[in-house]
Parts: C-alpha cells; structure tokens; sequence
C-alpha cells in the first residue's frame, strides 16, 4: 500500500522528526519527504500493513504541520 501525502512543513530538520516518529510506530514503513514539490509530499509505503491515516495526520499535527491525504 502507498499513501500520498500533502503536507505544510517546509523545515528539513521537522521534516526528519516526523520521519523518525513514524518508523518508531511503523518500523516496517518506508517513509520519505519531497520538500521541493509544492505540496511538500509525504510518501509512505507499506509492504506489510495497512496505512493509519488518522495516524499519520496525528504525527505531523504533533509538530505542528497539516497532512491531507491525496487521491489516485
């Protein structure tokens, strides 16, 4: 499973906190950011479980940033 995020951070150091405190809760995750595409986007991909989106939203809410799930 892949999710797509669009997120607000802009800071590469936020950007590695949230990294690291979703593979604390989902080690099996690989997660990435794109913060020079306009809509800052979070990747996630899951080989083995089911993506939490109110998960991920929860993460980066933490740090003081928006994530919204983007559509196929």
């Amino acid at each position: 499973m892949i999710g797509v995020f669009k997120t607000n951070v802009v800071c590469e150091q936020d950007a590695k906190l949230i990294l690291g405190e979703c593979t604390d809760f989902f080690p099996s995750w690989q997660v990435n950011f794109d913060l020079e595409d306009c809509d800052k986007i979070l990747r996630i991909d899951s080989f083995s479980e089911t993506i939490i989106i109110e998960q991920v939203k929860n993460i980066v809410t933490k740090f003081g940033y928006a994530a919204e799930l983007l559509n196929d």
